[in-house]
């Protein structure tokens, strides 16, 4: 189990690689007490550099020589990328046929070889591993490590420090990395602090396995948060979300649209989907909570051209 003494070496670790990102108070907009914790304006737009960037370090240099291979729906690849340019190292990103072209873009022009390989995580994951026999890489994975947890933790840290007062914050979930690690973070410092994790209907894997007392896999996912579809949750993950989560609770696709346009048009914030699912569990009251609720804003990477095409959902429905 990754450790609070772990996360705080990370944020040293992570310490001018990943921004210390604003919390931003739209109370008056949400009309309850609302702050975004927006990581959509990391480096490469999303949370992930805080995981990637902390494992990337800590490879030997015979490693990072060799260089570094993962599967992601988009984030973790262009956070991985990242890591790997900065420290020197070949990246391979394995992204589905299905990723949006932005993160694929993203991935590339950090210096990553992208691979597109089925529609599934596990499909994707298959082809990271035959990469990574064949050409000698080290597996980064997007989330069920120990050093990938413990990197995401340093985001409760933030939190904390920034808001002490927090009753409770919300976490989106895909693999659970982010969850595991916050509510790690969070937990060890003030056990009163309510950590919540927040999934598409949909795609809800890390809930079904909350309710099994085991991870599950799902037959299928289908969500608009293309960054929180993975059919199982990791491990090492659910231990520590089964550990110190509070409670997983469930987003439907149109509620997630509406916090995607209340973003853009309210509170002037880019977030794509994935990073939408915690807003909108926060202003379709999902969460009963009369103190600072912090909803994290995943990520932002998020074409112009989407948020049109989401908007135009919106107003047709």
């Amino acid at each position: 189990m990754v450790t609070l003494d772990d996360i705080r070496t990370a944020a040293e670790r992570v310490r001018g690689i990943a921004r210390t990102t604003p919390l931003l108070d739209v109370s008056s907009l949400a009309r309850r007490p609302l702050f975004l914790k927006c990581e959509s304006l990391q480096p490469g737009g999303a949370f992930k550099i805080r995981g990637a960037y902390n494992m990337v370090a800590q490879l030997t240099p015979e490693q990072r020589a060799r260089g570094v291979v993962t599967y992601s729906s988009g984030n973790h690849g262009q956070a991985m990328a990242l890591a790997a340019r900065e420290l020197g190292s070949p990246a391979v990103v394995v992204m589905p046929t299905t990723a949006p072209q932005i993160k694929v873009d993203g991935a590339r022009a950090f210096g990553a070889e992208v691979i597109l390989e089925g529609t599934t995580s596990v499909d994707r994951r298959k082809r990271a591993e035959q990469e990574a026999e064949a050409r000698g890489l080290t597996m980064v994975p997007p989330f069920d490590h120990e050093w990938i947890i413990a990197g995401q933790g340093t985001l409760g840290l933030e939190i904390l420090d920034q808001r002490p007062d927090v009753e409770a914050i919300l976490v989106p979930v895909g693999g659970g990395g982010l969850l595991a690690g916050v509510a790690t973070a969070v937990k060890s410092i003030n056990p009163s602090v309510r950590v919540i994790g927040v999934e598409p209907a949909g795609a809800a894997a890390m809930k079904a396995s909350f309710e099994a007392g085991q991870p599950v896999t799902l037959a299928k996912t289908a969500s608009v948060a293309d960054g929180l579809m993975p059919v199982r949750p990791g491990d090492q993950t659910f231990a520590h979300a089964r550990q110190f989560v509070d409670e997983i609770i469930t987003v439907e696709d149109d509620q997630i649209i509406d916090a995607v346009l209340w973003a853009f048009e309210k509170a002037k914030i880019v977030a794509e989907p994935s990073g939408a699912a915690t807003i909108a569990a926060a202003l379709f009251d999902q969460v009963q909570c009369a103190g600072p609720l912090v909803a994290i804003v995943s990520g932002g990477n998020m074409a112009m051209e989407r948020l049109a095409e989401l908007r135009a959902t919106r107003v047709a429905h």
